[in-house]
């Protein structure tokens, strides 16, 4: 009757605390994330956002099944995603998902609403053939809708969602000014940062007269790769909204190069007293590094003509960031014919270096030759972690810049002459402005993915090790079990043997 009873207290004492653990999980929530890239970590600018979400917001998500498991993987995190989310907003984010395959009728509404699909690849019954496949969504908030058109599967889920959810929350973007006048591309050379910037910004070309001012409303000028000398009333200008408070960013190629004469000089708007009135200082000499891009250079063997692409000095390629906002999650940035800064300003500013030269860089006054066929040495490298970029913080004024010493790393060109832009060259822009612009701190989430780390970056004795380990460590704990339950069995037979043994 007492174990009766002992057993009762027991069962009522287990459901008691799995209902006060349930209790307490519903108002307080937590749980370890052990990622390397912190996938399942929401920042803070995400939980703020989720905060202020004061309607419900319905996301319809527009996914195929039976995608092949890479693929898959996409959705899957997208659903786990989106649970994650609806719990942090207490319910306002309401969501579904559609298999748009399913029905003609569904496939018609998933592109009404701005969700296309893509073919990918799949093996069926050892062939390759291709999928119509929907990784897309669409989020309504009242009347106000946003469309995240397709997923590419590895990327920024959590910015994509968040950037949405602000776009759908927020009255009004700041605004960020975009100079004109001085040979600056325009909007539509800029195609690639133009999409990116209106995530969460307003832009607007910005042309100074002799009197024009620049509008309170503009939180951020952005000044890229003028050509032209800039009047002195006009840096005025500038000047007077930086005093403000306001933010300025500044691409700026103070060299020039002439790829027809294969030579470079220096360039002088104007920029470069502003910037000297304020402590940076723009040298007078190139940038060399080892870690360098390509260009492709004509040659001739016998009547024959072909390009070749040879490593250029001139163009650093930058794989090792200072730790900052501009440059958290970036891998990788190739700059055209930069030129050192040095911080000469007082205390009153935070000067901090974003971008770096590799261990092996120099320098190469200016004017120059540049030798394509020249066979470059260590001896040509003997510096290290020169000044490219830097971002500035003003204690007096609370303005905030960002300097970077190439002008025309993220520009697209207009026409036929338009080229596709590096993917991080772009983020390098669009983040220095979201920086200077956004306070939220949703340019964390730009460039937040799932980290990949393929076999293909470890070396091939690795690999067998990894295979081998792979494949003998659970036969080998399996026989080691098996060995230490023979052995306790074997003990166990022994002592029943002995006389002594009740």
């Amino acid at each position: 009757m007492k174990t009766k009873k002992s057993l009762y207290r027991f069962i009522l004492l287990v459901v008691g605390i799995l209902v006060l653990v349930n209790i307490i999980s519903d108002s307080y929530f937590f749980r370890f994330d052990f990622t390397a890239d912190k996938r399942y970590t929401f920042s803070p600018a995400t939980l703020d956002i989720l905060k202020k979400i004061n309607q419900p917001v319905t996301v319809k998500a527009y996914f195929s099944e039976n995608l092949p498991p890479d693929v898959a993987r996409t959705k899957r995190d997208f659903r786990e995603l989106l649970i994650e989310y609806s719990n942090r907003s207490k319910g306002r984010i309401v969501y579904e998902f559609i298999n748009p395959n399913e029905k003609e009728e569904l496939e018609n509404e998933a592109a009404q609403s701005g969700v296309q699909p893509v073919m990918i690849n799949v093996r069926e019954k050892d062939q390759m053939k291709q999928q119509k496949a929907y990784l897309g969504a669409v989020l309504q908030m009242g009347e106000k809708k946003e469309v995240i058109p397709f997923m590419q599967p590895g990327t920024a889920m959590e910015y994509a969602l968040s950037s949405s959810i602000k776009k759908l929350s927020v009255a009004e973007k700041p605004v960020v000014g975009l100079l004109q006048g001085h040979g600056e591309p325009s909007l539509q050379a800029l195609q690639q940062a133009y999409g990116a910037l209106s995530v969460l910004n307003s832009i607007e070309p910005v042309t100074l007269g002799d009197t024009t001012v620049i509008g309170d409303h503009i939180k951020t000028l952005a000044i890229i790769d003028p050509k032209d000398t800039i009047p002195d009333h006009q840096l005025a200008l500038i000047e007077d909204f930086f005093s403000k408070g306001k933010n300025i960013f500044i691409a700026y190629s103070h060299l020039t190069a002439d790829f027809n004469t294969a030579s470079g000089g220096i360039r002088n708007t104007g920029l470069e007293r502003w910037l000297a009135s304020h402590g940076v200082m723009m040298e007078d000499q190139f940038i060399i590094d080892a870690s360098c891009g390509a260009i492709a250079v004509r040659q001739q063997q016998g009547t024959f003509m072909f390009n070749t692409q040879m490593q250029f000095p001139y163009f650093p390629m930058i794989n090792k960031f200072e730790d900052h906002p501009v440059t958290r999650g970036i891998e990788q940035v190739v700059l055209h014919f930069p030129s050192p800064l040095k911080y000469t300003g007082d205390t009153s500013a935070t000067f901090a270096p974003i971008l770096k030269s590799s261990d092996k860089s120099g320098t190469q006054p200016a004017p120059a030759y540049f030798n394509v066929q020249k066979q470059w040495t260590e001896s040509d490298f003997p510096m290290k972690g020169i000044t490219i970029g830097a971002a500035l913080s003003f204690r007096n004024s609370k303005s905030k810049l960002v300097i970077i010493s190439s002008g025309d790393f993220a520009v697209n060109g207009e026409g036929q002459q338009a080229i596709q832009v590096s993917p991080d060259n772009v983020n390098l822009l669009v983040n220095s402005i979201d920086w200077l612009s956004d306070d939220t701190g949703l340019i964390d989430l730009r460039t937040k993915g799932v980290t990949s780390r393929p076999l293909d970056v470890i070396e091939d004795s690795s690999k067998l090790f990894y295979k081998y380990l792979n494949f003998l460590l659970p036969v080998l704990l399996i026989v080691i079990y098996g060995f230490i339950r023979s052995q306790r069995k074997r003990i166990q037979r022994i002592r029943r043997m002995e006389e002594s043994y009740v």
